[in-house]
């Protein structure tokens, strides 16, 4: 005998459901539009920037010079290097932003008494003074949400990103920015 077909059913009862059903209560294996995601970016950039504004509306400082500012304090005679290390940002950056603490008087700068060719960074009374007010975190919402994630999201997401960096064919030296100073 021969199954007898149903023109009235097109698509299946799932996918039946997601075409009838608002939004906010379709099932969880709805397929993800490209505007969801750019919904997304938005809340995280949003954020992103909110927190870098509060900073600079309460002590005058950008986000990247409260950062620096944080590590030099936390490590009592850094060096330029290891200031950009610490941030994951490009040495030239790095020296830009000791140079702009320095002429705030900030910080102060020292030749290292072992090598003369190395110098020491010393955060000043004024630079803990600015400290005090900031709102955490001084390195900013998105890598501390970073580091709360796991090992396996951050790989997921490091892949994803990955990709996508590779389809906007973005400059990969723009990785070496503080997001503070985009």
């Amino acid at each position: 005998m021969a199954k007898r077909a149903r023109p009235w059913r097109t698509c299946s009862a799932a996918d039946h459901a997601k075409q009838t059903m608002p939004r906010d209560h379709q099932p969880d294996d709805t397929p993800t539009s490209a505007a969801q995601v750019l919904r997304r970016f938005r809340v995280v950039f949003n954020a992103v920037r909110g927190h870098f504004q509060e900073i600079e509306k309460r002590v005058g400082l950008g986000g990247a010079q409260v950062w620096a500012l944080n590590v030099v304090r936390d490590h009592p005679g850094i060096g330029v290097g290891t200031l950009a290390k610490n941030m994951d940002i490009h040495q030239s950056t790095a020296s830009n932003l000791v140079k702009l603490l320095l002429r705030k008087e900030l910080i102060s700068m020292h030749k290292a008494s072992a090598d003369r060719r190395q110098v020491e960074l010393q955060i000043s009374p004024s630079g803990l003074a600015i400290l005090s007010q900031v709102p955490g975190p001084f390195e900013g919402v998105l890598p501390q949400a970073l580091n709360q994630l796991s090992a396996a999201s951050l790989l997921r997401l490091d892949q994803d990103l990955g990709e996508l960096v590779a389809l906007l064919k973005a400059d990969e030296k723009a990785a070496g920015i503080p997001l503070a100073q985009l």
